[in-house]
């Protein structure tokens, strides 16, 4: 078994062997600088038909309520970016760059299982649990607290040489690890996020009303009618929407993920309307 000491270095390194770009831990306590903003966003309605937000606010703000002894959190991020020459033309109807490949849940999921094991065979008796967009967890909170970016204009995790293209999520445990710190917000004044949004969903700098995000529209919405206001403004998109993304600066620095299962189905760079309602 190993030393204290080396749990730590353990579980970072063994992350990367599993694929994952960046890993960072923090203390399990109450996210006390995302309580009022996660209270004023809902209060303004910015979460729209998406009820499910308002549920389990506590929860979402104290992982010690999720997992019973819980003492760390432990943030990992994969990268989902996909090389140039799979990437879809602007004149062709497109999905989001995270939809590419195979379902991120079960790709992710067994990672952290397989991430989980290996701590409870090295470092002895561990209770944990693994968390992918399956609970209520704020995971961009938790990844800026465990130092591996710093939440942008568009709220997505920004990590400095990387950019913004990857997956988020957590492996919560009860054991006492060592803790990183929080990075400095580099935006500085770009607005090019606010500015290219055709939904003007960037409502301000850091908030985003998501009952005006394309993604919303075409993921949690994806059944109903496009309300009237909004006709007009998605573009080809039909799944998600990266405009906020692709015109940040950071992602020049964005890296083709190395995960084979992300490669996109050869079809996809031509996607047409009949190939996307067969």
């Amino acid at each position: 078994m190993l030393l204290h000491a080396e749990w730590t270095p353990y579980i970072k390194r063994r992350a990367a062997e599993l694929g994952f770009m960046a890993c960072g831990i923090s203390r399990a306590e109450f996210l006390e600088e995302e309580a009022p903003r996660l209270e004023n966003w809902l209060k303004r309605g910015m979460n729209g038909k998406m009820g499910y937000m308002e549920n389990h606010f506590d929860k979402r703000l104290d992982p010690r309520l999720l997992v019973d002894g819980a003492k760390s959190v432990i943030s990992l991020l994969l990268n989902y970016y996909p090389p140039a020459e799979d990437q879809q033309p602007d004149d062709t109807l497109k999905i989001s760059k995270y939809a590419y490949g195979r379902d991120y849940h079960f790709v992710i999921k067994d990672k952290l299982k397989t991430l989980l094991a290996d701590i409870q065979a090295n470092i002895g008796e561990v209770g944990g649990r693994c968390f992918v967009d399956s609970a209520p967890v704020l995971d961009k909170a938790w990844a800026k607290k465990s130092g591996l970016g710093w939440v942008g204009k568009n709220s997505n995790l920004i990590t400095p040489g990387a950019g913004s293209f990857y997956f988020i999520a957590e492996l919560i445990v009860d054991v006492e690890l060592e803790y990183d710190g929080a990075i400095r917000d580099y935006c500085g004044t770009c607005t090019k996020c606010l500015d290219a949004c055709p939904t003007q969903a960037i409502t301000e700098p850091y908030v985003v009303d998501g009952s005006k995000c394309i993604s919303y529209f075409t993921i949690e919405l994806k059944d109903q009618l496009i309300p009237q206001n909004m006709a007009g403004q998605f573009g080809n998109w039909v799944f998600g929407c990266d405009i906020c993304q692709d015109v940040c600066p950071w992602n020049r620095f964005s890296k083709p993920t190395q995960e084979p299962q992300f490669a996109p189905h050869p079809d996809l760079p031509r996607l047409t309307s009949s190939d996307w309602q067969d």
